[in-house]
């Protein structure tokens, strides 16, 4: 079987630290052209956007879009329209409705379409839900804590409306217990911290629960300095199991139980390679809805000018 030839849009950090490597380690895939205003990949053709990409490289079989969300509707459409399967870096879009529409599309044009939610592939996830299958939920709480100076120096979109502020790494988290936990989760309470000279949050907390009263947590700021923080705590009656690192760890009452290296981009592109063969949609929004539902019900509170 012929490998599927794609194309990659958007040659920005997430880029060429995840997708570019992926890419090229997997047989399934060759990298086929890329688009970008200001970025370049040697040994492939270049263009500077979707557009071009599409004229010039007209055999390419599908699209990898790395794009801010605040662009990535129209893309996406113009590349389903152009009949390429579509992969979304997370999150999908910058509204439910948005993300909805490419589905619908995709639906009609009979073609494959990603939602990616990369966390959800750390290699203790699903160690994790199996782990907790069968036990009574009692408490869950998350700690998404980091420096956005590090992550993120310069990026100014994502300050900008639809681009989530501290819920881009916030919906990490989100995407992992959405996965685990077998209940829609109801936002109760939010509040949202704004810097007076941006548009997004740079912290929020979250109260919820689920129809059956589990109370579920979560704390997300981007003003960490030294070690950085992404846990997850999960009470149930009998124990307590934490993820750390993003889910690269699982311990059971303090107890290491699984230390291994990421590979959730490689997981992320096997399942991309799957559903460009069967010509299926993958795109669960529970975690987009979350912060959706953050936003409407949410306190907004101004703090000091945030500065890099």
């Amino acid at each position: 079987m012929s490998p599927i030839r794609i194309g990659l849009v958007g040659i920005g950090k997430i880029a060429r630290d995840q997708h570019l490597p992926v890419i090229a380690a997997n047989p399934d895939y060759a990298l086929a052209a890329v688009a970008s205003r200001h970025g370049r990949v040697e040994d492939v053709p270049n263009f500077p956007d979707l557009t071009a990409l599409l004229n010039g490289a007209g055999d390419v079989d599908a699209i990898s879009l790395c794009t801010p969300p605040q662009a990535r509707h129209a893309l996406a459409r113009q590349a389903l329209l152009a009949g390429k399967h579509v992969m979304l870096e997370k999150p999908p879009g910058a509204t439910l409705t948005e993300v909805y529409d490419l589905i619908d599309l995709a639906r009609e044009k009979g073609l494959a379409l990603l939602a990616t939610w990369h966390s959800r592939y750390a290699p203790a996830v699903e160690p994790a839900k199996a782990w907790l299958a069968g036990k009574k939920l009692l408490r869950v709480h998350v700690s998404w804590k980091e420096d956005v100076r590090h992550w993120h120096p310069g990026q100014e979109w994502i300050w900008a409306p639809g681009g989530l502020g501290v819920f881009d790494p916030g919906i990490n988290a989100l995407s992992i217990i959405t996965h685990l936990l077998p209940n829609a989760l109801i936002v109760d309470k939010a509040t949202l911290e704004v810097p007076a000279n941006r548009q997004a949050p740079i912290a929020a907390t979250l109260e919820m629960h689920d129809h059956q009263g589990l109370p579920v947590t979560a704390e997300f700021d981007w003003r960490q300095t030294g070690p950085q923080t992404w846990d997850i705590i999960i009470e149930t009656d009998q124990g307590t199991l934490t993820l750390s690192r993003g889910g690269a760890v699982m311990s059971i009452d303090g107890v290491a139980q699984i230390e291994q290296k990421e590979q959730e981009y490689a997981n992320l592109y096997a399942l991309f390679a799957r559903l460009v063969a069967e010509r299926r949609i993958d795109a669960d929004l529970a975690p987009l809805r979350i912060v959706a539902d953050a936003y409407m019900t949410g306190r907004w509170v101004r703090v000091e000018d945030f500065v890099e």
